[in-house]
Formats: C-alpha cells, structure tokens, sequence
C-alpha cells in the first residue's frame, strides 16, 4: 500500500470542505493540461471542483476545470502533481501527503 489509508481519508475529507480552490500545475501537469486545453498557462493557477481517492493507483486526485483555459472539459490530475499557496488552507497537510506519497513511489521503483 502507498499511502497511509487514515492520512488520505482525513486529507480527502478536509480538502473537500474548502473547494473550490486554486493550485498551480507541476511542469508534467502543466503539458497534460495542455493537450486538453491548448490556451491553458503553465503560471496560471488551476480551479479545483473536486478531489477523490484513486487508491494507489493515483492517489488523491484533483478534477479541474479548464473551461476557462480553451477547454470545453474537466480533467483529474494526481494531488502530487500541483503546487499549494504555503497559506492556503491545509497546504502543509497536504505537503506532508505528497513528500510521503512520492517516497513511497521511489521505494517501490514506482
């Protein structure tokens, strides 16, 4: 198992009670993103409409919306894979996730 059930269960339900929020994509987010909304800005934060339990496939994902960025969809991308505001709401607790959620990867050669 890659994440700790109990850590990703609490943070789910937390992350939940404050959407939609903003977040800015990683580079490897920033082109998936692209392929499906080609006007979308690597420096432009990205609206969060939901986050879900992937299991360990994925783990925490985030759907986004990007309708606003010459998109006409929404797409889910991992929580590891987007950057926080450090005075965002939970923005440590969800720091502390994606630290032990990548750890975890590399250990299992993920």
């Amino acid at each position: 198992m890659i994440d700790n059930p109990l850590q990703a269960e609490r943070l789910l339900a937390k992350r939940s009670r404050t959407l939609p929020l903003a977040a800015r994509a990683t580079p490897e987010a920033v082109a998936i993103i692209r392929e499906n909304a080609p006007g979308f800005e690597g420096n432009q934060p990205c609206r969060i409409l939901d986050v879900r339990d992937s299991g360990d496939a994925g783990g925490i994902v985030c759907r986004l919306d990007l309708q606003g960025a010459g998109g006409d969809r929404e797409l889910c991308v991992s929580i590891t894979h987007l950057r926080w505001d450090p005075r965002a709401p939970l923005s440590h607790e969800v720091t502390a996730y994606q630290k032990h959620r990548v750890k975890r990867l590399r250990r299992l050669g993920a």
